[in-house]
């Protein structure tokens, strides 16, 4: 479910004429009934609202004051978010005849036309106070609070997100909160100026628009209004004509494949960003170790130490959390184990929070191999949100590709990818010319539906932030599949002993005998490894150099090859 908790401004919205008609009320209780939540936001002082609101115990949160003041009505509990008003300043406005003149906990209310004296007090006390304007209302707070702020207080409470709470009201005091909700309305008597800003305006007024949004909700989540939600959707990049590409936030799952090298890094780590900088959290399951420098995250496991799902689960609950669990430690033989267990877990906590908003699984193919044969008992039947990274589809549990709804190919053979891809699935291929991509663009491929017929779109891949440092902790401490591991065999092949990261490289290549470790050095064995599978053509270089050195001794090109490795790879210093 995305949208959790429903938040309603009362007067003109709930209410009419301070009065909630009894069906209003009775989809409020069809919307709770449902596991949903609702916080009311008004402007009404809190003693008024308990004489004209007779079921409060139907909110569980109430922000009043305009956001000055957090009730909760289950347990009674009155939280000021500012101080009082200045005492000078309601003295002044008295002394200068405005009426009426209501004084809260924190807000000054009165109406027009008397906002030009409020404003003129103001000055003349030098007071850090601002007007609000309520369709004739003038209320006056601290500066900085309104119902947006007010409402952040009363979701952050209640373990929730901004993104998973949809808002209605009908005035300018309205504005700040239903933009910060990810659904914004608006009720048909509304102000034209927020009916033009919402992404809905109901054909109902007042409480008959509310009760018209929570059917929506009901039927289907309000995942028709999707289209209309444009400002919320992900950049990835732009067409041939300059277009700009998006992606939903919500439902769609995303297949990014290429191999190593190709541009996956920086394609997921610019869709990370833009996710992080519209507010939705994620959870990236990290097999190497690539994502542990990612500032938007906090990063969970070591080498050392492999992260729990208590720990990953506690860290996610916090509404603006989000965490990146590194894997190295985790051998590759148990990881499909772990993270069928960790994804229980994150199911469980989005059935309550709708968080982590999207499930990340970097190397996929190492979480749900094709070979691994509990993944169709085990997997839930329908993921969303969920963006898997593989070099090959066909590396892949069937099952785990069967909701793909995007698929995004990089680097070489981007259409032999796609057939790949149909292949494993059973899905009809699109028509798709040859294409070699450049480095930087990709292709996509919408692979559902009616869509899914039609042809891959190329696009200019939009440029993450920050580059981040690549694969150092993986290649130093953490375990590479044995295709990419590094063999000591020796002149006659008598030898097999496996370096899995460069710790181990550099225990076995003190150990081995003099002879061994200068038949791969004059092969150069050394620098084609770290090439072509650690991927460092610098490290490449320098251990290149020492590799051309035909006079050197086996001691000194050791010490050589050591250096470089450990300039730009921090290894254990006991080794």
């Amino acid at each position: 479910m995305r949208y959790l908790v429903l938040c309603c401004d009362y007067d003109g919205t709930l209410a009419r004429h301070g009065r909630v008609r009894d069906e209003t009320f009775d989809a409020l209780d069809r919307l709770i009934a449902s596991g949903r939540r609702v916080v009311l936001v008004t402007g009404r002082e809190l003693d008024d609202l308990r004489r004209t609101c007779p079921r409060l115990e139907a909110f569980e949160y109430v922000v009043a004051e305009n956001g000055a003041l957090l009730y909760h009505p289950a347990s009674r509990t009155v939280l000021p978010l500012a101080g009082p008003p200045p005492d000078a300043f309601v003295r002044a406005l008295r002394e200068r005849g405005v009426d009426p003149l209501s004084v809260g906990r924190s807000i000054v209310a009165t109406c027009e036309p008397w906002e030009a004296t409020v404003l003129d007090v103001i000055r003349a006390l030098g007071l850090e106070m601002q007007v609000i304007f309520n369709k004739g209302a003038v209320m006056v707070l601290p500066a900085g609070v309104n119902k947006a702020t007010g409402l952040q207080q009363a979701l952050a409470r209640m373990g929730l997100s901004p993104r998973n709470a949809a808002g209605i009201g009908d005035a300018e005091n309205d504005h700040a909160f239903l933009s910060l909700c990810e659904c914004s309305a608006a009720v048909a008597n509304a102000l034209p100026s927020l009916r033009d800003e919402v992404d809905l305006v109901t054909a109902g007024e007042d409480g008959s628009g509310v009760e018209e949004l929570i059917e929506a909700l009901l039927r289907d989540d309000l995942a028709s209004l999707e289209p209309r939600l444009g400002r919320h959707h992900i950049l990835l990049g732009t067409d041939a004509d300059g277009k700009e590409v998006r992606i939903a936030p919500y439902g769609e799952n995303v297949l990014l494949v290429g191999i190593s090298g190709s541009g996956k890094s920086t394609l997921a780590t610019g869709m990370l960003e833009r996710l992080a900088g519209h507010g939705y959290t994620f959870c990236v399951i990290d097999p190497e170790g690539d994502y542990d420098t990612f500032s938007g995250a906090v990063c969970l496991g070591t080498p050392a130490r492999p992260p729990s799902a208590e720990e990953a689960v506690q860290l996610l609950g916090k509404p603006d959390a989000s965490a990146v669990l590194n894997l190295v430690g985790v051998p590759i033989a148990d990881r499909p184990t772990f993270f069928i267990g960790l994804l229980s877990r994150l199911q469980e906590l989005r059935s309550r929070t709708g968080r982590p908003h999207w499930i990340v699984m970097d190397e996929a193919h190492h979480l749900l191999p094709s070979q691994w044969q509990p993944v169709e008992l085990t997997l839930p039947e329908k993921l969303q949100s969920v963006l898997q990274i593989t070099v090959h589809p066909g590396l892949m549990a069937r099952h785990a590709l069967e909701d793909v709804d995007v698929l995004l190919t990089v680097g070489a053979q981007p259409s032999g990818m796609i057939e790949e891809f149909a292949r494993v699935c059973s899905r009809p291929m699109p028509e798709i010319a040859p294409v070699t991509l450049e480095p930087g663009e990709a292709l996509l491929w919408r692979t559902r539906g009616t869509r899914g017929t039609d042809p891959p779109v190329r696009l200019r891949v939009a440029p993450s932030r920050t580059e981040r440092r690549r694969h150092t902790r993986k290649y130093a401490e953490g375990e590479l599949g044995p295709d990419r591991s590094f063999y000591f065999k020796g002149p006659q092949g008598k030898l097999n002993l496996r370096a899995h990261n460069l710790v181990t490289f550099m225990q076995l290549a003190d150990g081995v005998d003099d002879e061994t470790w200068l038949h791969h050095l004059h092969s150069g064995d050394y620098s084609r490894w770290v090439r072509d599978c650690i991927k460092d053509e610098g490290v490449a270089a320098k251990i290149r150099a020492v590799e051309n050195d035909a006079g050197m001794s086996a001691a000194d090109s050791r010490r050589l090859i050591r250096a470089a490795i450990e300039e730009q790879y921090t290894l254990p210093a006991s080794e």
